[in-house]
């Protein structure tokens, strides 16, 4: 059972009211979400009325606690809306899921003043929140954070540059990452960092180009600029040099939600392919007749029910506040990401030439996967962080991985 305790481990929970909740996601995402996908793709934007649609549903709370103004629920109910909504439209369901980047370190690290204050209008969804740590120099590499913020008297002064922020652009409040003092050495980098919470009006801060990545299309990422960003005291997020464990931490809980993105489209792909094999004669037969055709079909089948198992056990763990949930949110995150690429891959080749016709909509899976497979934490570092929690498992420490 290494590294896991018990196959007690292994146990997912899932009750009635979460199929009676996915039934009502799926239900909105197919009669409301699904007709305006082409608008969607064309027009790179999210209308405005669906947005106010799910907050009439309570998208915008699931996984925020009621006393905090959500909806209530956990990871599982979290994963669960954003499959859902991704299998229609996996942009869709960022402009929720990236509001978890804001409300996590606040909820986890706030103190009860700026919980108050900041979450219940994200849980209501009455404004949206978003995360800036990501910059030109540092992704993966969070200690290598070059934006700086200097007290002066009162406030923060913030000045630096933050890149592929999603969500920034509908965005009221943010939290933001900054070095407060420098590393006391090359092997401590990642000491002196912390984190603000900053809202879009407070002058010097100022929304940058958009950056038009290949997928995703509707919630494109922006840059984001500090300019002598003056910053209340009030505002410091957690201790001051606790950034670090403040990123870290929230990555561990948002990569769920990346891995339950990815669930989605291969659900969207395995659905499609299916039907379009039934539909397509060649040689007078469907092509589900053929080898070729059907033994891809069966591949994405097996793969997207082991995703599906994967992350609602990680999701079920994180219910359970288990230690264990670490270690299977990046495997989830890992695995489903690159099966969702691998799946639409061969959904594209089930659909001949129609599978890279911008009408048909499935080669759009494939660049929304893609992008999976990156942010919130790259495969690779996936695996280094796998591989980092079994040495400290077996030896008590960690080990460098270049």
């Amino acid at each position: 059972m290494f590294p896991f305790k018990s196959i007690l481990d292994f146990n997912v929970i899932i009750k009635e009211e979460h199929e009676v909740f996915r039934r009502t996601v799926r239900e909105f995402a197919d009669k409301e979400l699904e007709p305006r996908v082409k608008e969607i793709e064309e027009k790179n934007q999210i209308p405005d009325d669906l947005i106010e649609r799910a907050r009439e549903l309570g998208f915008p709370g699931i996984g925020i606690p009621q006393e905090y103004g959500g909806q209530g629920g956990g990871a599982l109910e979290l994963v669960i809306l954003i499959e859902e909504l991704s299998r229609v439209c996996p942009a869709f369901a960022i402009v929720f899921g990236v509001n978890h980047l804001f409300t996590t370190p606040v909820l986890l690290f706030g103190n009860e003043e700026q919980k108050k204050k900041y979450i219940p209008p994200v849980a209501k969804g009455e404004v949206f929140a978003a995360h800036a740590n990501t910059e030109p120099v540092a992704g993966s590499d969070v200690a290598g954070i070059q934006t700086t913020a200097k007290k002066d008297g009162n406030y923060w002064i913030l000045n630096g540059r933050k890149i592929f922020i999603t969500g920034a652009e509908k965005a009221q409040y943010f939290v933001v990452s900054a070095r407060t003092s420098p590393p006391p050495s090359k092997r401590e980098r990642w000491k002196g960092l912390s984190f603000f919470i900053v809202e879009r009006d407070y002058p010097g801060f100022k929304i940058g180009s958009r950056i038009n990545v290949i997928g995703l299309r509707g919630e494109q990422p922006y840059e984001i600029i500090l300019d002598n960003v003056k910053v209340p005291e009030e505002n410091l997020l957690g201790k001051e040099g606790e950034g670090f464990k403040i990123a870290v931490t929230t990555y561990d809980h948002g990569r769920l939600g990346i891995a339950a993105q990815a669930l989605g489209i291969i659900q969207a792909v395995f659905e499609k392919s299916l039907n379009y094999s039934l539909q397509r004669y060649a040689f007078e037969k469907p092509i589900i007749s053929f080898e070729g055709v059907a033994f891809k079909i069966a591949d994405i089948l097996t793969e997207l029910e082991a995703c599906r198992l994967l992350t609602y056990w990680a999701a079920t763990l994180a219910d359970k506040n288990s230690p264990e949930y670490l270690l299977a949110a990046s495997m989830a995150k890992m695995y489903t990401t690159e099966i969702a690429e691998k799946a639409s891959s061969l959904a594209i080749k089930i659909h001949g030439g129609y599978g890279v016709d911008k009408e048909t909509g499935i080669e759009r899976y494939l660049r929304d996967s893609l992008i999976t497979t990156i942010y919130e934490g790259t495969n690779e570092i996936q695996r280094i962080t796998l591989i980092r929690m079994l040495i400290k498992n077996i030896f008590g420490t960690t080990i460098d991985i270049i």
